[in-house]
């Protein structure tokens, strides 16, 4: 299927890493139960030689998994990988995924070796992997600050040596989708049908999920993302923001996934009790204010036909529904619409007093709760009931 899309999802493993987000081993069996059932193709479990925990978490989650495809990181050398594999040792559908950086800034300053060294490393690390299973992914980190032609070479190497998937990630966040799309479209033509090129994007210039499409685009045939788009620094790109992208736009992303989208929601939201923090409120698609609404033309053309301001249909992401936020910037339509949802209804000069004295609260506070406007509808009520009686 050339349109098929791989997701590769990192949330135990890259977005655990970032600040307020490590997780136990009891966590991440929670979590990979929903991400398996939100249908990821791999699921990172964690990086074994980093911790007992996270040698423990990889063993937990094969042994509970044993269908679901789970991969191991692992540096470049032999105890992590000999690490990665024993961990992976109850799984069915073992990957291991092995990694050295290749941009010069890298060798110079952090691994002080050349380019030859780094070469001879991972063909030897690759080979190493495949003694432990048929299923080896190879990372050049920080490919996109790396020579191309360097690239390119490193990436026949692995190959040759047996990895299956090639991974060319923008590890700082450094890369533009234009000029990603021709990175990756340079090394899918190189590699041909031998390997599957992936791409692990980060957000610190709020590209990831840009150059992440792009990257497809261009030909790559697996994304590595996360949950809410945690991960080091700024995050990963986001899977449910990718997702929901190709589904919303298959006539310009004529791409599929195995994910189930109406368990986005849940699983965003059980990522957030686990870890310390959750979606800022207009994060998309899962965000709280994703599907809410409150100024007032919005709130009047949403009533009316709700494609006006919404392209996603919420349920179809596992929200329940639609909110229309009352405030200062929404209408009459929108307050007399929630006055009948709270059993109310009311003729025009009974909206416009509630609509008068809606808007006088409204603009000093943030936004008016079901029963302050029950409170409002009350006294309007009470002032037509004495009018009358006068």
């Amino acid at each position: 299927m050339p349109n098929r899309v791989y997701l590769f999802d990192t949330t135990l493993r890259d977005g655990e890493q970032s600040p307020g987000c490590s997780m136990t081993v009891p966590e991440k069996l929670r979590l990979a139960r929903k991400l398996v059932e939100l249908g990821v193709d791999i699921l990172e479990a964690g990086f074994p030689i980093a911790s007992e925990g996270d040698y423990e978490a990889v063993v937990a989650v094969s042994r509970e998994f044993p269908w679901a495809q789970v991969a191991a990181l692992a540096r470049a050398n032999t105890p992590d990988i000999e690490r990665a594999a024993a961990a992976l040792k109850h799984a069915k559908r073992p990957r291991i995924h092995t990694f050295i950086a290749t941009s010069d800034i890298h060798l110079k300053y952090k691994l002080k070796k050349s380019r030859q060294q780094v070469l001879d490393e991972a063909v030897a690390a690759v080979e190493l992997a495949r003694e432990h299973t048929d299923d080896v992914e190879f990372s050049a980190e920080d490919a996109t600050r790396t020579d191309w032609d360097y690239l390119e070479q490193i990436s026949h190497a692995v190959v040759a040596a047996g990895a299956r998937t090639v991974n060319l990630p923008d590890t700082v966040g450094y890369s533009i989708p234009e000029e990603y799309a021709a990175l990756i479209g340079r090394m899918v033509r190189a590699l041909g049908p031998s390997a599957i090129v992936s791409v692990h994007c980060h957000d610190d210039l709020g590209l990831a999920v840009a150059n992440s499409i792009a990257a497809v685009q261009a030909g790559a045939r697996q994304i590595e993302c996360t949950i809410n788009g945690i991960g080091e620094r700024a995050g990963n790109a986001a899977l449910e923001e990718i997702v929901m992208a190709f589904k919303t736009r298959p006539d310009k992303l004529p791409y599929e996934t195995k994910i189930v989208t109406e368990q986005i929601y849940s699983t965003s939201q059980l990522l957030a009790q686990t870890i310390t923090f959750g979606p800022q409120p207009n994060k998309a698609i899962v965000g709280e204010n994703a599907f809410a609404h409150e100024a007032g033309i919005h709130q009047d053309g949403y009533l009316k036909e709700r494609t006006t301001y919404e392209i996603i249909e919420p349920t179809s992401v596992g929200v329940p529904e639609s909110k229309l936020v009352l405030g200062k910037h929404s209408g009459r339509h929108a307050l007399h619409q929630r006055a009948e949802v709270l059993g109310f209804e009311l003729n025009k000069p009974e909206l416009d007093d509630l609509y008068h004295r809606f808007t006088a609260i409204a603009d000093r506070k943030k936004g008016l709760r079901n029963e302050e406007i029950v409170e409002l509808i009350h006294q309007v009520l009470g002032q037509t009931a004495v009018a009358a009686n006068d």
